[in-house]
């Protein structure tokens, strides 16, 4: 215990740094961070990003926010990063608060504390965050004193399971409601801050979701009967933020560079938000709509100022389907044309196959040749009708060959398996797709071939994801799915090629809480307390610790998981509105079951609800004008 006082303080926290992995995820000064003179700020933000330094500096949202939030002059958004898992043992063994990185502030002393939930998998490191921070870790035992947790990102679509842990949400884009958020607090904070008085009034912005105003109501069966109003005044649905005006949003401009590698160490530039494609099983392309465009210039000018301020040698083009951006060919060959001198090469990661032409691999390879990422997701048309995949067998044999023709020898295949209707027939015909692919590469004459063929497959597991036509369906349990994997082990042998599949027990608790209701907090919270962190790194997670956790708190995780819903059954995420209609999304699911597909959007609207929103805005503009 003497020992364990001697590392407190400033001195103490250098000392820690020597005894952990790459003490530079925790000391900051990294190129363009933002440093404010203290007491220049009215309002402190805490950016944090659940998982540890190298992914979250890698994450656009919190990039795009930290320009956002630090452009405000009152207001100071400092960095916060879930520490590793030694650091979190030297922090709780000296009783050192988790602090940010700009400033050294303790988590406790800031106003808002924002968190992004980008992942299920990242609840445990939310406690330990609020848990090294000082803070307490259920909304309902923080004071006036206390700062204000804000829960943004992907699983706001159902934040439910981790609602205890928040005093409030964002649903939707963040960079407006941000400002307004600040802007709110910074008000309050003049007049003398009432918790109470403050959530009252964030409640009143569109996209804000304040769950201690609402209260879910149960049968005797364990559904939902209805999610009834605690607060007046509060909306009775919640509808999520939408930025307009998305060319015009600021976006990363001047990124902090780190010193250390990161999972992406690359520019980024997001081109485009929303998919108008409509895969059945994909959450961010429903709850992303609608879609929406950067100019072209505006992404080369964006590249230019974080080239000049970054000397990265790599432009990454990133959206759902990079593919379907209108001006995709001019926008490549034109950077890769400006870039060529300082040998920047031009990248995209999320390329739709039947997006992919010959010209566009062709100018993609001219500065350094690359591998190609392809998501057939299914090996069947059957199955690819099914989800709404909208490719065919000739069109992911056709852009494979022009890849290889363009120099490519090194390809990634994304497949899922547990889907809704699978057979073994939908396996074996991964394994063919495989071998096609194959057949394709030797099939290009020799002297045009790049080298030797690597071909990697990886398989995901199916999870049912709130805003979609699947989630009401039953997750696969964790042996069949299991089982699964390992015929396709079998199937997969060949030269060449790497199969990679997804833990099936991690999938498993991500249904678990992709649909999960706020009976869920007290086991998270009981999973935490008996070491559960880090649970999107498969060295640390343990399915046994949450099993034990439910048990211990009378939850059957299998309802959660593995239980199909009727069309009427009230979901737990019911008055959060992702402007994507309930009445669609169930239409989808039929069709799916049919095998009749749904045409891209923005070739036909098939009235999904979020026209409605485009036409108020519309009106809005008009108006406006």
């Amino acid at each position: 215990m003497e020992e364990s006082r001697t590392l407190c303080g400033a001195a103490g926290f250098e000392r820690l740094l020597k005894n952990v992995e790459k003490p530079a995820r925790y000391v900051g000064g990294e190129l363009n961070s933002v440093i404010k003179e203290p007491g220049e700020a009215e309002v402190n933000f805490a950016l944090c990003f659940a998982d540890v330094y190298e992914v979250g500096m890698s994450h656009l949202g919190i990039n795009i926010l930290y320009e956002v939030l630090n452009a405000l002059p009152n207001v100071w958004a400092q960095r916060v990063f879930c520490p590793w898992t030694d650091m979190l043992e030297a922090l709780r063994m000296c009783g050192e608060p988790l602090r940010s990185l700009e400033g050294g502030m303790p988590l406790c002393d800031f106003d808002l504390v924002g968190i992004n939930l980008s992942y299920e998998m990242c609840y445990s490191n939310v406690l330990a965050m609020l848990d090294m921070g000082k803070l307490p870790m259920l909304a309902e035992d923080r004071g006036d004193g206390d700062p204000v947790v804000v829960g943004g990102g992907a699983c706001t679509v159902n934040p439910e399971p981790v609602a205890a842990f928040f005093d409030l949400f964002v649903l939707g884009e963040g960079e407006e409601v941000s400002r307004e958020l600040c802007a709110l607090y910074a008000r309050h904070k003049k007049e003398g801050f009432s918790r109470a008085a403050f959530l009252r009034d964030a409640a009143g912005l569109e996209g804000v979701y304040v769950p201690a105003f609402y209260e879910p109501v149960y049968h005797e069966n364990g559904t939902i009967r209805e999610i009834a109003v605690k607060q007046n005044g509060a909306p009775a649905v919640v509808k999520k933020r939408i930025v307009e005006n998305f060319d015009a949003e600021q976006t990363v401009r001047k990124p902090v560079l780190p010193y250390i590698g990161t999972v992406h160490d690359r520019c980024t530039l997001e081109i485009m938000r929303g998919c108008p494609r409509g895969c059945r099983f994909c959450q961010a392309g429903f709850a992303m709509r609608p879609v929406r465009e950067r100019r072209a210039e505006t992404v080369r000018e964006t590249a230019r100022s974080v080239i000049a301020a970054t000397g990265y040698d790599e432009i990454s083009l990133s959206s759902l389907s990079s593919g379907d951006y209108s001006e995709i060919d001019g926008l490549v060959n034109g950077l890769v044309e400006e870039f060529r001198e300082k040998r920047v090469s031009v990248s995209l990661p999320s390329l739709r196959i039947d997006s992919f032409e010959a010209d566009l691999a062709s100018g993609l390879q001219q500065v350094r040749k690359t591998g190609l990422t392809f998501a057939p997701e299914a090996g069947t048309q059957r199955l690819r009708d099914v989800i709404n995949k909208n490719i065919t067998q000739e069109e992911i044999i056709g852009a494979v060959t022009r890849a290889f023709e363009s120099g490519v020898s090194t390809v990634k295949l994304y497949f899922m398996i547990g889907l809704p209707t699978e057979t073994t027939e939908d396996l074996d015909g991964i394994a063919d797709m495989v071998k096609s692919i194959r057949e394709a590469f030797y099939s290009v004459p020799k002297d045009r071939r790049n080298g030797f063929l690597n071909i990697t497959v990886s398989a995901s597991c199916f999870v049912p994801k709130a805003c979609t036509p699947f989630m009401w369906e039953a997750q696969d349990t964790v042996e069949m799915l299991a089982q699964k994997q390992q015929y396709l082990c079998g199937k997969l042998k060949m030269k060449g090629v790497k199969f990679n599949y997804h833990d099936a027990s991690t999938s498993f608790l991500e249904a678990v809480l992709a649909r999960g209701d706020r009976r869920l907090a007290p086991a998270l919270l009981a999973a935490y307390r008996s070491g559960a962190v880090m649970d999107a790194w498969y060295e640390f997670f343990s399915l046994e610790r949450y099993m034990e956790a439910f048990r211990a708190c009378g939850i059957d995780p299998a309802f959660y998981a593995n239980r199909e819903r009727n069309a009427d059954e009230v979901m737990p995420f019911e008055h959060l509105d992702c402007r994507i209609s309930k009445a669609f999304l169930w239409q989808e699911r039929e069709k799916a079951y049919e095998g009749v597909t749904t045409q891209e959007c923005r070739k036909q609207c098939h009235a999904c609800g979020i026209q409605k929103y485009c036409a108020l805005a519309k009106q809005k503009r008009h108006v406006d004008a």
